[in-house]
């Protein structure tokens, strides 16, 4: 029998004082109630359709047109027929497949070993588990290029770097099977600890009179218990992997081993929008795939999962004694192989005045920090343009959640709550997908306006409102259930109308959460490179597509200057996050313990 946890509510009369004269005012104002009552919802419903639904709609409409024959979803079926299309959909099954037992092994290691053994150092072992998945794919893979090639900082001086001349051997199916593995073991972590950190003592106190090892307890008892939180990551790496573009752009296109995200990403470079209807079927295809891992998922989980009892104490670390420093040395060492070593490799790099020469005192210069930050206005260019996107995705996505949290869970409205599942959508489909949508729709003029945002700075900006509204609406939609509904009551019996209710009564309780919410959204914005590298132009570059158009020219040092700048920015946003995490409800920042 599952215990039911109490609900925590919170209190809201400090804002009652708030709302006295203002709902005074606004009981004189019944037409204005009325319009905010049912257009506020309309506006929403308006910002959703336009931002996520009309694009996806007009995406599989465009792939499942007829093709030029006339043939009923002719567009779609040409891509069968296609060679490149095969090809690239096997290696893309293929690579995803195989970095997700990667993450699936690297991950539930990982678990295992910081909640049911009493290894030490944890905090630090997670915070090496999570850094792959907090820096960019672009960066993270650009860093290992610059770890296991020829000219590494880190390998050459030890004599362990490839011979000059020689291509990286990461420019390969199994560079990106690991590459993509590191960065998506974080995600099999984060499950299977959520569900082992759950079990109850009493499970393992039973083993023990019954006389079985600790061994025996973890692997036998403890790990099929948790099998379904171990697929459930897998799934959640398997879809990541699908949609990942920065790890197949940076490594596949050299080593020639096509994924569907580079095969769009060439195809649509190549031939610009006249081949619309052909991404469009790839990346119906790629949707196809990602809906499919999901649902598995969904059917594995509850194939196989089972009520457990857990009204007691929770699991005591077993004791690893003569082991616990070999194990401690080996995982540590294993961690900052995957997670450490690579970033030095980077910053080394940056670094240098040009590849092939040794790094040390004499050679070492901060000139291609100078020539991103004053020299190459492109790249200013970049840190401006992905610095006001990123800060205006976060604000207005933001202002948009508030209101449509508010709408289903206090209000409950029925469309406001249909609103709230399809609001997750553009997130859970991969990126390439959205921005594939998002050119569909607003390539051609704006109906009634003539104007086109293709090849402008908007059509970013929509397709980042799109997808990455779930980020703040989630955590604003769990903190919006803890509230106490007798204020909005008492402030709505008052005579507040519901603007006057959000303004002072919900949005200053929320507003932490909020706050949180829109630093996750600057955070992946800010740095994006899967939606930005199908719709940056000229003048619209972003931090992610300089740091890719960099490495692709052959400028590897300025490129690993940029990332490098782009990596202190993500960390730092992610230790403002941290500090936010203490006053918020747990869930609301991923990787808060």
């Amino acid at each position: 029998m599952k215990t039911t946890r109490p609900t925590r509510r919170t209190s809201l009369s400090s804002s009652a004082v708030d709302v006295g004269a203002a709902g005074a005012a606004s009981s004189r104002l019944p037409l204005l109630r009325f319009f905010e009552r049912h257009f506020l919802l309309v506006l929403v419903a308006l910002y959703l359709a336009a931002f996520a639904l009309w694009p996806l709609g007009q995406l599989f409409a465009e792939a499942l047109a007829p093709n030029k024959d006339g043939v009923l979803f002719g567009t779609f079926l040409d891509q069968w027929e296609s060679r490149s299309a095969i090809r690239a959909l096997s290696h893309t099954l293929e690579a995803s497949f195989l970095s997700t037992l990667v993450s699936v092994f690297i991950g539930a290691v990982a678990a295992v070993l910081l909640v049911l053994t009493d290894m030490r150092w944890k905090s630090a072992i997670v915070f090496m588990l999570l850094l792959p998945l907090l820096i960019p794919s672009q960066i993270m893979a650009l860093a290992w290029i610059e770890l296991t090639g020829p000219t590494s900082p880190i390998l050459a001086p030890l004599g362990l770097a490839p011979e000059p001349g020689t291509t990286n051997p990461l420019y390969s199916k199994w560079g990106i099977v690991i590459v993509m593995g590191v960065e998506h073991a974080a995600l099999v972590f984060l499950t299977v600890r959520a569900a082992l950190s759950s079990l109850p003592m009493d499970i393992v106190e039973a083993a023990r009179l019954a006389g079985a090892r600790p061994l025996r307890i973890v692997m036998r008892i403890l790990m099929p218990l948790a099998f379904p939180s171990v697929l459930s990551g897998a799934a959640l790496a398997f879809v990541a992997s699908i949609g990942n573009f920065g790890v197949p752009a940076l490594l596949g296109i050299p080593g020639r081993y096509t994924m569907l995200t580079t095969l769009i990403y060439q195809r649509l470079q190549g031939f610009g929008p006249q081949v619309l209807g052909q991404v469009a079927a790839l990346a119906v295809i790629l949707t196809l795939i990602a809906a499919a891992g999901l649902l598995l998922r969904s059917l594995v989980a509850r194939r196989f999962g089972a009520a457990i009892e857990r009204s007691s104490a929770p699991l005591v670390p077993f004791p690893l004694g003569r082991a616990r420093l070999p194990v401690e040395g080996v995982f540590l060492a294993f961690l900052a192989v995957i997670a450490i070593l690579p970033l030095f490799a980077l910053v080394g790099t940056s670094l240098l005045p040009a590849l092939g020469v040794p790094l040390s005192l004499e050679t070492l210069t901060l000139e291609n920090y100078r020539f991103v930050l004053f020299g190459y206005e492109a790249a200013q260019r970049a840190f401006i343009n992905s610095f006001a996107l990123a800060l205006s995705a976060a604000m207005i996505s933001a202002a948009v959640a508030l209101p449509l949290a508010y709408l289903s869970v206090i209000e409950r409205r029925p469309l406001a709550r249909l609103l709230d599942l399809f609001a997750d959508a553009p997130y859970a489909i991969p990126g390439t997908v959205l921005a594939i949508a998002i050119i569909v729709v607003f390539l051609p003029p704006l109906p009634g306006l003539g104007v086109s945002l293709y090849n402008t700075g908007w059509i970013i900006l929509v397709a980042y409102l799109a997808r990455f509204l779930a980020l703040v609406l989630r955590p604003t939609v769990a903190a919006m259930e803890s509230l106490d509904p007798g204020m909005d009551e008492a402030a709505r019996a008052a005579g507040a109308g519901m603007l006057t209710r959000l303004k002072a009564v919900v949005a200053p309780l929320l507003a932490p959460t909020l706050a949180a919410g829109g630093l996750l959204i600057f955070m992946q914005a800010f740095n994006e490179l899967t939606v930005s590298a199908l719709l940056w132009s000229s003048g619209w570059e972003t931090l992610g597509v300089m740091v890719f158009f960099l490495h692709r020219e052959g400028n590897t040092t300025a490129a690993a200057a940029l990332a490098t700048l782009a990596l202190v920015a993500a960390l730092g946003l992610a230790g403002i996050a941290a500090l936010f995490a203490r006053r918020l409800p747990s869930g609301v920042v991923p990787w808060r313990g």
